[in-house]
């Protein structure tokens, strides 16, 4: 399968699921702002909304969006740790989380990240940024993950877009409890692979 993806995004999510549960993904770098793959064609082709991530999957078929794609590996080739299949609680608690993530907290990140948000309501979104990480440290002053003493794919989620305030100049150290989380999260092999998977492109197109 090929996971089409950009540095920096809730792509990295998906990459890091699919090294928790040993699935090999070809990565295909793609330059957003451009919506151009590596090889100059148009990134709408492969996702007529022009983001990423998209997976190209191994029957012909493309799944978007991040937390319906990271859904589909998990139960697809995954295991009850990152995504229970059961449809119990601790499924949708997972699900929960992950749609959580994907609208409120992804979308408070947007205004930050184009250059033609104005002034103000950039501070609005910045606050609106701050609540959030705000509640997600109370929430893990009492538990290691979102989902309790064990990772998920929520946390996977998580981590992708919580690290965007590095991005932003907002220090997470303000938040010592989901700090030390994020910290945690930082430390799995399959973090750091995906990581340093994302180092190798910011490299690649810083030189050419």
């Amino acid at each position: 399968m090929r996971l089409y993806l950009t540095p920096h995004t809730c792509a990295l999510a998906v990459d890091v699921v699919a090294r928790e549960i040993g699935v090999e993904l070809d990565l295909a770098w793609v330059d957003v702002r451009a919506k151009q793959l590596a090889d100059g064609s148009d990134l709408h082709r492969i996702n007529p909304k022009g983001q990423v991530p998209a997976l190209a999957t191994d029957d012909g078929q493309t799944l978007t969006e991040a937390a319906v794609i990271i859904q589909y590996l998990c139960d697809r080739h995954g295991t009850d740790a990152l995504l229970p299949r059961t449809l119990d609680m601790d499924r949708y608690r997972v699900l929960e989380w992950m749609n959580f993530l994907g609208s409120e907290l992804h979308k408070s990140f947007t205004p930050l990240f184009r250059a033609n948000t104005p002034p103000e309501y950039r501070r609005i979104s910045t606050e609106n940024v701050q609540r959030r990480l705000a509640w997600l440290d109370e929430v893990l002053a009492t538990r290691e993950y979102l989902h309790g003493g064990r990772f998920t794919a929520a946390d996977a989620h998580a981590y992708a877009i919580v690290t965007w305030a590095e991005l932003q100049a907002i220090p997470l150290s303000a938040w010592p409890h989901l700090h030390a989380y994020v910290q945690r999260i930082d430390a799995r092999p399959s973090v750091q692979a995906a990581r340093a998977a994302e180092r190798v492109e910011i490299a690649r197109r810083a030189a050419a």
